[in-house]
């Protein structure tokens, strides 16, 4: 049994007429026949009665009316319940995102979102960028914050919120702090600190480097960004580094040829359907660094 074939025999009883009761259901008089008849089969019994243009509840039909529009208002109850929920903002927010993102970029958006739907729980993996990804391909979390691939990917929706341009940074006392401009092969000749290769940052700085037919020296790896900042300050090499986190301890190189500039943002799967929680956080960041601009 079919809800639009109830609906229909609703619709054919109140108006008591097949072309009537088409007109306001906006389908063809057939298709409101082919319900009917459909209906009747399945429970095979006859509802109406058609008599010259006139159109009669039998018996069983009379017994139908009242337990089909129960059941019409039992959908109905059920599509404004449905409705009002997905207006609540509240239940559990898994967010993945790295320890600098949620050190620098998530604090006025945290503050506001709980201001502004106490009902709303979020709960917060601080991690690595690339473990966050990892745990939206899998489900685990339901929105990422991290910093975006420069590739497309077929299972992910991104969407950049920020642009976070990544500056060469050295010690007060390094050689380099002294040069006016240096380009990437001079670079090459200084060991450096820099992300562990599996990083979207060590990745993008990469690709700089090998265009100019060099590798950098990397003398470690650590994926904190401030405990890079804090290595370069006691002279373990360049880096590039957020300016979020530059310091009076560093001097920034003037390095033309690499420009380099990070995208950060969320990520959500394309299989998994958002809680409203999700939607209003995201809008929220999207409106909150749109001020911020």
């Amino acid at each position: 049994m079919d809800i639009q074939e109830l609906l229909t025999f609703i619709k054919v009883a109140e108006t008591q007429s097949f072309s009537e009761a088409a007109d306001a259901l906006f389908v063809t008089q057939p298709a409101v026949s082919k319900r009917i008849a459909a209906l009747e089969s399945n429970l095979n019994v006859r509802l109406f009665d058609r008599i010259g243009r006139q159109v009669h509840l039998t018996e069983a039909g009379h017994r139908l009316l009242p337990k089909a529009k129960r059941l019409a208002e039992d959908l109905n109850d059920i599509k404004r319940s449905m409705s009002l929920q997905m207006e609540d903002v509240s239940g559990e927010l898994l967010i993945a995102t790295s320890h600098h993102i949620g050190l620098h970029r998530l604090p006025k958006t945290l503050k506001q979102f709980q201001l502004e739907y106490p009902q709303a729980e979020i709960k917060i993996d601080f991690t690595q960028s690339e473990d966050a990804h990892r745990q939206i391909l899998k489900g685990e979390a339901e929105i990422g914050i991290i910093t975006l691939s420069a590739q497309s990917e077929q299972m992910l929706n991104a969407i950049p919120i920020w642009s976070d341009p990544l500056q060469c940074v050295v010690s007060l006392d390094h050689p380099l702090a002294q040069m006016d401009k240096v380009d990437v092969v001079e670079l090459s000749k200084y060991p450096c600190v820099l992300p562990h290769e599996n990083t979207f940052t060590r990745q993008i700085a990469e690709k700089v480097f090998a265009v100019n037919g060099v590798r950098p020296q990397v003398k470690m790896n650590t994926n904190n960004l401030e405990t890079l900042a804090m290595l370069v300050s006691i002279g373990w090499g360049w880096s590039l580094v957020p300016s979020t986190v530059v310091n009076d301890q560093l001097a920034v190189v003037n390095l033309p040829a690499l420009n380099v500039e990070r995208k950060l943002g969320v990520i959500h799967h394309k299989q998994r359907t958002l809680s409203r929680a999700a939607t209003a956080f995201i809008e929220l960041l999207q409106k909150l660094a749109k001020e911020a601009q």
